[in-house]
């Protein structure tokens, strides 16, 4: 090996180093961060610097990205590691029994620990593998190289070792008399269709083949049979002579000229519209970005939601460098790293792989980087573009934050892969987490024929048991880190509505992010009343007979939440409680007995239904108020004006369940409202780690009618006691980092930050990301099956009395 040596240089030297070393392909010195820093507001600062191979590479210390602030700004500085530290009388608990860690009230043992031994934590030298392995043909240029592995990573349409085979993807079932365009599917087309991704376009002949022509566009429409009812698309006639039409005064779509139909001089057909990702406007004119993974880390190209990376990059994001990237392109969260290269190493090697030794905190997390099938392809096929995504991007490729729930899967996703806790060394990993986007199942199931369901009961939750499945299998086969602990430290993300009750027996000793925590103690079956999601019928042999939530080993998370500008600037979650009139307030579905509520019975088991009845302050279909209405209690299905406002108003707010889990536990968290659970045998975000009774309150279901007695009977003390803890723990169900990591993004590109980026810079404590990270930590050192592996020699970074205790 070379010696390591540390030098100082002009520029010109540095460019005649960099041009020997390029030789070698050996790898330079870190001179930028990939992203800008935290402080948007002031100027980076750098300090040129050089060294030669197998050189130290180093980071900036004025240019700490975000996510290595999570953990640090107010950690205690490391013990003197002779001081022997005695948790339970450095760190009592309170009369709630929670021990404080960062602002939250944490269980007693997790907060004692979390307190001596995660705030003193230290960084260890980590090895990490830098991959050079080749595929084959490159992959045809229809796909990624992982270089880990040496396999294709294909793009939609394309397969086989090298990408080199075009798949079929059609967009409509097999026809028949009856149903000329086949039975209908999301993808249903009587235009063009593009088969390799089983989308509908206008095609070849017309004046914008590239416009899209999804769903009822292309069939035709027929009027509402009573005034105020629904128009009906009949998907056995095609609506072709409009879709085509160049006559003006009958409403086309394909042929019409954007400019005339803004000047309304000619018409249009209202059905159609601009729903697939990287197309903006009206008639679908302007091409803009693309929603993929951490947008491919500023390392390749956003197709449609997959990444296709530069040279030298690859993974689900392009952050992975290969031996083929150049070292000052690297990803944060491989500086500072000494670089060590075989003596005899050639470029025609293969593999070929670097050792980069870089510093990190645990716990490590490693990455899988599946096939596409699990991540990418679901993205870069969803025929709507909001699906399972938490931004979109405007004509002017500004970042729009969506509505969508399932959207935390993607931002935590995110976070890992950009995350100073991320490695890639396998050897040295504490975690692995598998990547499998099952918010993207949700609204894919049924969107085209390659996805059919038939082999499913119609069940999406038995074609999402499926896809946990395969990847399950594909880990297995690659890789040798399943086996060692029976998937005990592997992670897995279920975003459904009942969380991970479908997950497949197989995966069952893993931990599981959810946002369900339903423990199987009151509600054993399916509890969501859309019959596609139920899984009841999901035979024991491929599911087992687990539970759909363990507090032991799974943890909760909260439901992505966009950044409110108007909530952040009014400072709703601050309100005090001389501001909130409202005792108590619940605005939502409440079921068949109002107007447009939902018909089922069983929607949330009855609860808000329960509530309703006794405490409806809104009229049902029969006029009627709940029994026990007051003035000062809200429980509506009309939508709020001003939803936010109307939460930050309120003393107490109803959080109860929907089809399955629903977002009112963050509603009520995010605009400092002291939350209502109801909900028996079902945990919410965190209850498993946190001492809820220090923020929240829970009403058994019999306890309903008595629900607002016992909130009166609070007293003043403990509702304001209750209330600041709100104020302290609300951006722990924000996610901030994600958010923060779009910023530093458009920050890059655009040289400037949106009014919600300004805003969301100025919060400081921790996010959903950094509690993930601190309860990951803590699992490390004290989750009981860990004894087996205390023999393993690793450097950890706590002290001694932090170690896990063998028997």
């Amino acid at each position: 090996m070379l010696s390591t040596q540390k030098w100082k240089c002009s520029w010109s030297l540095v460019a005649s180093i960099a041009s020997i070393v390029a030789l070698v392909s050996v790898v330079h010195l870190f001179l930028f961060p990939v992203v800008p820093s935290l402080d948007y507001f002031s100027a980076r600062q750098f300090q040129n610097s050089c060294v030669p191979i197998n050189g130290s590479i180093e980071g900036g210390k004025d240019n700490v990205p975000l996510n290595q602030s999570i953990e640090g700004s107010r950690d205690k500085a490391v013990q003197n590691p002779q001081q022997v530290l005695d948790l339970n009388v450095q760190f009592p608990a309170d009369l709630h029994n929670a021990v404080v860690y960062r602002g939250a009230p944490w269980k007693t043992e997790i907060g004692r620990w979390l307190s001596g031994c995660n705030s003193n934590t230290t960084a260890v030298k980590i090895v990490e593998k830098i991959g050079g392995q080749r595929c084959k043909s490159d992959c045809s240029g229809q796909g990624v190289c992982n270089r880990e592995l040496g396999q294709c990573r294909c793009f939609h349409g394309f397969s086989g070792e090298g990408c080199s085979e075009r798949l079929q993807l059609n967009c409509n079932f097999p026809v028949s008399e009856a149903q000329p365009y086949g039975r209908w599917v999301v993808s249903i087309c009587a235009a063009s269709c593009d088969t390799t991704r089983a989308m509908c376009f206008c095609g070849e002949g017309t004046r914008y083949p590239n416009r899209p022509v999804a769903e009822a566009c292309g069939f035709k429409v027929n009027l509402p049979s009573e005034p105020g009812g629904p128009a009906l698309t009949n998907w056995t006639k095609a609506d072709l002579d409009n879709v085509f039409t160049t006559n003006g005064s009958k409403p086309g779509w394909c042929n019409v000229d954007p400019v005339e139909a803004y000047a309304s001089k000619v018409h249009f057909k209202e059905e159609c519209d601009c729903k697939y990702d990287g197309l903006w406007g009206r008639f679908c004119e302007v091409p803009v970005l693309c929603t993929c993974i951490n947008q491919c880390s500023s390392n390749g190209h956003c197709r449609g939601g997959f990444c296709q990376c530069n040279t030298g990059w690859y993974g689900a994001d392009c952050s992975i460098p290969s031996v083929l990237s150049s070292i000052t392109e690297w990803p944060q969260w491989l500086r500072p790293a000494q670089v060590s290269v075989p003596e005899n190493a050639r470029v025609t090697e293969n593999p070929l792989y670097l050792d980069a030794v870089a510093e990190k905190k645990r716990p490590l997390i490693y990455v899988y980087d599946l096939p596409p099938e699990f991540n990418s392809l679901l993205l870069e096929g969803r025929h709507y573009k909001l699906e399972c995504v938490n931004r979109i991007y405007d004509d002017r490729n500004a970042t729009i934050w969506t509505d969508q729930l399932y959207g935390a899967q993607m931002a935590i996703y995110e976070s890992i892969l950009a995350s100073p806790y991320r490695t890639l060394n396998g050897e040295e990993a504490d975690y692995f987490f598998v990547p499998v986007l099952d918010s993207c199942i949700i609204t894919r199931a049924d969107d085209a024929p390659h996805l059919s369901m038939q082999d499913h009961q119609g069940l999406r939750s038995s074609l999402t048991l499926e896809f946990y499945k395969k990847a399950h299998d594909h880990i297995v086969e690659q890789y040798p880190f399943w086996n060692r602990t029976s998937g005990r430290d592997h992670i897995w993300f279920f975003s459904w509505d009942e969380g991970a009750c479908y997950a497949p027996k197989e995966i069952w000793n893993s931990m599981m992010l959810v946002h369900w925590g339903n423990t199987n103690s009151k509600y054993n079956h399916s509890t969501t009343a859309y019959w596609a999601d139920n899984w009841d019928r999901i035979s024991s042999d491929r599911r087992g007979n687990h539970p759909c939530f363990d507090p032991d080993k799974d943890l909760l998370l909260p439901a992505w939440k966009r950044p409110e500008e108007n909530s952040l600037s009014s400072y709703l979650w601050a309100r005090p409680r001389g501001k909130r009139k409202i005792l108590f307030y619940f605005n939502g579905n409440l079921g068949p007995a109002y107007e447009k509520g939902r018909p089922e019975a069983t929607y949330s088991m009855g609860i808000r239904q329960k509530v309703a009845e006794e405490f409806g302050s809104s009229p049902d279909k029969e006029g009627k108020l709940g029994k026990q209405h007051a003035e000062d209690v809200i429980v509506t299905p009309l939508r709020s004006d001003n939803y936010h406002e109307d939460l930050a108003s309120s003393i107490f707010c109803g959080v109860m369940p929907g089809d399955g889990w629903s977002g009112r536990m963050e509603d009520s968290i995010l605009q400092g409202c002291i939350p209502v659970v109801i909900q028996d045998g079902i945990f919410l975000p965190y209850e498993n780690v946190l001492i809820y009774e220090s923020f929240a309150v829970r009403i058994h279901e019999d306890e309903i009618p008595n629900m607002i007695n016992i909130l009166r009977g609070i007293n003043e003390t403990e509702i304001q006691f209750m209330l600041e803890n709100v104020q302290k723990i609300w951006q722990r169900f924000l996610y901030r980092n994600s958010i923060l990591l779009e910023a530093e993004r458009q920050k890059t590109a655009f040289a400037h930050v949106e009014d919600w980026a300004v805003k969301v810079l100025k919060l400081r404590e921790d996010d959903v990301f950094a509690t993930f990270i601190q309860v990951l930590h803590y699992k490390l050192h004290n989750d009981p099956w860990r004894q087996q592996l205390a023999h393993v020699e690793k450097q950890f970074g706590v002290p001694r009395e932090c170690l896990i205790k063998t028997q």
